[in-house]
Parts: C-alpha cells; sequence; structure tokens
C-alpha cells in the first residue's frame, strides 16, 4: 500500500466497526473508567482473550478499584477473584506491587507519562501507551499483537517486533491516528485479519492491502 493509503484504510475500518464488539479496554474508557481501571485490566489482559478479562475484571473491581483498596486484599484474594485469566497468580503479585507503588510514591495516582509508566513492575510500552491514551487520552500509539500484525500484512511497515512497529508508526502515521489505530485494529484483527487465514474476501482494508506474508486466506 501506498503511505497515503492509510487515510482510506483506517475510515474503512472505522465504517465497519459498528458490526463488531469493541475491544475491552476501549469500552472500559467509552463508559469513563479511570486509568487505575485501565491498567489494572490490561495487565490482566496480557496473553489472555477479552472475553475472559471481561468476566474477571468486574470481579475483581468489585472488591477493589483503587489502590488503596487494593492493598487491603490478600495475593489469594486477587488471584481467586481473576482466574482463570493467564498467569493469574503472578498478576496478582503484581498488581499488589504496582498498588504499593503507587500508593507510596505517587499518592495512589496512576502517572500519566509514558517513561514513568514503564518504571513500574509488569508494564511494557502496549500498556504503558494504553494508560495514556484510553485512560488520559493523551497521544501514544499502542502496538499489540494485532497492530503489528496488521501493520505489517498491509505494507504500511515492514518491523520484526512490535515495539519496533510502535517506533515506525511514531514516525510516518499523521498524529490524529494515534490513540485510534489501536482500537480499530484490534478489532479489525479479532473479527477479520486473523494470524492465520484471514478473511480477506470480506475485508473492508482489502482494496489497499498488500497481503503481505498470506498464504491462505478465506
Amino acid at each position: 500500500m501506498r503511505d497515503d493509503d492509510i487515510h482510506d484504510v483506517l475510515a474503512a475500518v472505522r465504517a465497519a466497526m459498528p458490526a463488531w464488539e469493541t475491544p475491552l479496554v476501549d469500552a472500559m474508557a467509552a463508559r469513563g473508567t479511570t486509568p487505575y481501571r485501565v491498567l489494572i485490566a490490561t495487565i490482566l489482559s496480557l496473553r489472555t482473550q477479552d472475553k475472559t478479562t471481561a468476566q474477571v475484571t468486574p470481579r475483581l473491581f468489585a472488591l477493589a478499584d483503587t489502590p488503596e483498596a487494593m492493598l487491603g486484599l490478600s495475593a489469594d484474594t486477587i488471584a481467586t477473584a481473576i482466574y482463570p485469566v493467564g498467569f493469574y497468580r503472578t498478576k496478582a503479585e503484581t498488581i499488589l506491587a504496582i498498588s504499593r507503588i503507587l500508593v507510596d510514591q505517587y499518592g495512589g495516582v496512576v502517572p500519566d507519562d509514558l517513561d514513568t509508566l514503564l518504571t513500574l513492575p509488569g508494564v511494557g510500552r502496549k500498556t504503558a501507551n494504553l494508560v495514556v491514551t484510553a485512560g488520559y487520552g493523551k497521544p501514544g500509539i499502542c502496538v499489540d499483537t494485532h497492530v503489528h500484525r496488521i501493520s505489517n500484512r498491509l505494507g504500511y511497515v515492514t518491523t520484526k517486533t512490535p515495539d519496533a512497529t510502535e517506533m515506525a508508526l511514531r514516525a510516518k502515521l499523521p498524529p490524529q491516528y494515534w490513540a485510534e489505530i489501536n482500537t480499530l485494529f484490534v478489532a479489525l484483527g479479532q473479527n477479520i485479519c486473523h494470524p492465520t487465514s484471514p478473511r480477506c474476501s470480506v475485508c473492508p482494508a482489502r482494496p489497499w492491502c498488500d497481503r503481505v506474508g498470506v498464504t491462505r486466506s478465506r
């Protein structure tokens, strides 16, 4: 695809979005959730399907949805609440560690800048960018496996890792799309542009897609 095609690609995906389920954290942000909830929900979502994360986050937040309240729970209580997310016991310990740092060092407030967020345990660039964009409405590019795969499959970037994709997108993606690209490409990846056998025949981005690496499709 040509670089300028990104406008048409994102417009086409945006138009198709109403037929698909909104990615979990974006749905939370639309309901006016807090940055702490975004942070914890994103931690829970790592290596876990959105459907599972959507089931356990209300259960956990019914027990505690602030760093101070979370510290009143034991790791076992948190682990029980978030089961069966992937690595639920490790994530329970991580949630407590993050909450302790937020209370002790930041007055219980989640930082709103990328570099500070990256110092928190278990927080990588994807999580930090999502907190910045969905939690605070600030510019950032959240790149997960969907954004990485689709950006390369389209032929818009040529990168090997999600972090490299983020840097490439920061260099060329028009700023007005920074916060939105995660929502659009996650939804496209979950519903159409699967890792194997993507549904190219019904993909709204098909007219512009180079289909890089696609050997089988529907």
